[in-house]
């Protein structure tokens, strides 16, 4: 189904419902950890836009499965797991140097101020896992309402790729998030441990992307590479950089391959080596980290690399 829409559903604004729809009525919101690598991969070979959004849906059902706050479980986890209710998160405050998202806390709560950008899926979700983190640079996790309005705006993203993903930067201005809503807090420090799995899902995609690419292609030695790729990010390997770095490179060889097997189409509006080529170059970028980005730098600037 996913990727014989791939190419409207690019050209559209949003991810179709009966996308969503499906994958919840097949049970793919609540699919265990141990199995997203390679569903990740394949849903991403066959439309980006469509498991972006559904991907970003794993942070809040997995705070609700595992929180321990009173009521948090019962209030958020079966609605989620089966896909009644959608999730997005706003992860801003995780990144590198001085949080672009602040908690303050007060009477009952947090208040929060600041910008998350990189939210995906508005209007499609119901849910925001939100990260904020306070003057002790304890990161506080709640699941808020996804809807603009009191003291939260948003502001779409123009996208090279997934513009159907409807991705926008949210902004908190005095926002309060109640006690009931917040799933947990920990140390900012912890959050390179917690990061391990989502840097192997991230892959994931680009995995998906060069697969697809192969695919059409029909390349044996990309093949290879694909198999390689795949194997170093399961291997888990301490240095998880090189392998990420690996297969981003690896799915703009491949989109680059595909788009010149396939000749001047490729530069046709809405072709899918046009598409795959676009989206390599977003996975370039999405999802990275200070030592991706120097690993992806230093490999995409060898001599004949």
């Amino acid at each position: 189904m996913l990727f014989p829409a791939a190419r409207a559903v690019d050209a559209a604004d949003r991810v179709p419902a009966s996308h969503l729809d499906l994958l919840a009525a097949q049970g793919f919101y609540a699919a265990p950890e141990a199995d997203l690598p390679r569903i990740v991969e394949i849903l991403a070979s066959g439309c980006l836009a469509t498991t972006f959004v559904w991907l970003q849906h794993r942070g809040g059902l997995r705070a609700a499965a595992t929180s321990t706050r009173p009521g948090i479980r019962e209030r958020w986890h079966e609605a989620l797991a089966t896909g009644q209710q959608r999730a997005g998160i706003a992860l801003g405050a995780l990144r590198p140097g001085p949080p672009s998202v602040r908690a303050r806390r007060v009477d009952g709560g947090y208040v929060l101020d600041g910008e998350s950008p990189w939210v995906t899926g508005w209007d499609m979700i119901d849910t925001l896992y939100t990260g904020a983190r306070d003057e002790r640079d304890t990161v506080v996790w709640a699941l808020l309402d996804a809807r603009a309005g009191d003291g939260l705006s948003v502001a779409p993203l123009d996208l090279v790729a997934v513009r159907a993903s409807r991705t926008v930067l949210v902004r908190f201005q005095e926002y309060f998030v109640p006690d009931e809503r917040v799933t947990g807090a920990h140390p900012y420090a912890q959050w390179a441990a917690r990061d391990a799995a989502n840097l192997r899902l991230n892959g994931s995609l680009a995995l998906g992307v060069a697969a697809r690419c192969v695919a059409l292609l029909g390349s044996a030695p990309l093949g290879d590479a694909l198999d390689g790729c795949r194997s170093a990010l399961d291997a888990g390997t301490p240095d998880v950089a090189e392998a990420r770095a690996a297969t981003a490179a690896l799915a703009v060889r491949a989109a680059a391959a595909l788009a010149t097997a396939h000749g001047a189409g490729a530069v046709l509006r809405g072709s899918h080596p046009e598409r795959l080529t676009r989206e390599a170059l977003f996975l370039l970028v999405f999802g990275s980290r200070p030592a991706i980005k120097a690993a992806l730098v230093r490999r995409l600037s060898q001599p004949g690399g």
